[in-house]
């Protein structure tokens, strides 16, 4: 079913779903639960055959699927390996994904003449150096896949000590190149404001949702991390709740992007399944108060399947080293 005809059943018309782990497998599958999508992470299912795939075929017949990756290192200077490409591809078209997204960040590299994968999501500086290339393989990748890509900004441990242009500044000019839309990751912003010792850490995440127009976010992420002594460093481990800050910046950015996906990320000490269904049912009180229980004045509109037509002619200031 697309996007659209799934907001068209739904009674909020707003899509709610929640990260599905393999500790959830057979509760997702026979517990009735109410969310329309779920999320699951991309290379998890790239082997041909077995029981993750058998997972997968009765999920899709149950819910609707978001495949979110986590290695594809879209801002590598190497670029994303075709057979990394392939089997995104293949699972893509196996499973058919209302949404697919990945990382502004890079992965791969070259190591003895090899290509090698760090394992982890690291940082780009923001940079006209690093658009560029984030911008031409998402381009690239686009092209191939046949459809626009959401891409998540990442949380911040470390600070260049030169950039170019602010975070968000980035991922706008990245979004206006690409057709590309973002995947706001709320934790992540109020990490990232804990960890760069923003002044007032409420004002710098509200600053931050401000600063990204209103029809470029096509989903957006909740989840909680480990609490810390004040100056510590936070990580993003999804070890937790939702927190309340980041209800009340949920709150937020419903009244200012609307009705957009929402995703509920809990990886690490997981809890029941019946406790991630309540946090995801967290998030439908909330966007019931902001819109109505009832209210159709604003909709969500997307392509068929997410698809889109990535734009072509990327800025000549980004295509020119």
């Amino acid at each position: 079913m697309s996007l659209q005809g799934l907001v068209k059943n739904s009674n909020s018309e707003l899509l709610i779903g929640v990260g599905l782990r393999h500790q959830h497998f057979a509760e997702a599958l026979t517990t009735p639960s109410n969310i329309d999508f779920i999320e699951v992470h991309s290379e998890n299912f790239f082997a041909q055959g077995g029981a993750t795939q058998s997972v997968l075929a009765q999920a899709s017949e149950k819910y609707a699927i978001s495949l979110h990756s986590t290695a594809m290192g879209l801002g590598s200077a190497q670029g994303v390996p075709s057979h990394y490409l392939q089997k995104l591809k293949e699972l893509a078209s196996t499973c058919k994904p209302i949404l697919m997204s990945d990382h502004a960040c890079f992965s791969w590299s070259q190591l003895k003449g090899q290509q090698v994968h760090a394992g982890d999501l690291l940082p780009l500086a923001y940079n006209v150096q690093t658009l560029k290339v984030l911008a031409h393989n998402i381009d690239h990748i686009q092209q191939y896949l046949g459809r626009s890509l959401l891409v998540e900004n990442l949380s911040a441990y470390i600070q260049f000590p030169q950039v170019y242009m602010s975070e968000t500044e980035f991922l706008v000019t990245l979004s206006e190149l690409t057709g590309c839309k973002l995947l706001v990751d709320l934790n992540n912003i109020i990490v990232t404001a804990n960890n760069i010792n923003a002044e007032n850490p409420l004002a710098y995440t509200q600053q931050w949702l401000t600063d990204i127009p209103t029809t470029m976010v096509g989903e957006i992420h909740l989840a909680g991390f480990t609490p810390v002594n004040e100056g510590a460093l936070v990580i993003d481990d999804h070890s937790q709740a939702v927190s309340s800050q980041g209800w009340h910046l949920y709150r937020n950015a419903l009244e200012r992007f609307g009705k957009v996906p929402t995703l509920v990320e809990w990886d690490n000490n997981l809890p029941s399944w019946q406790t991630l269904i309540a946090e995801a049912d967290k998030a439908r009180v909330i966007a019931e108060q902001v819109f109505g229980a009832n209210d159709s004045s604003k909709t969500l509109e997307k392509n068929e399947a997410g698809k889109a037509e990535p734009k072509r002619n990327l800025r000549s200031e980004f295509v020119h080293g």
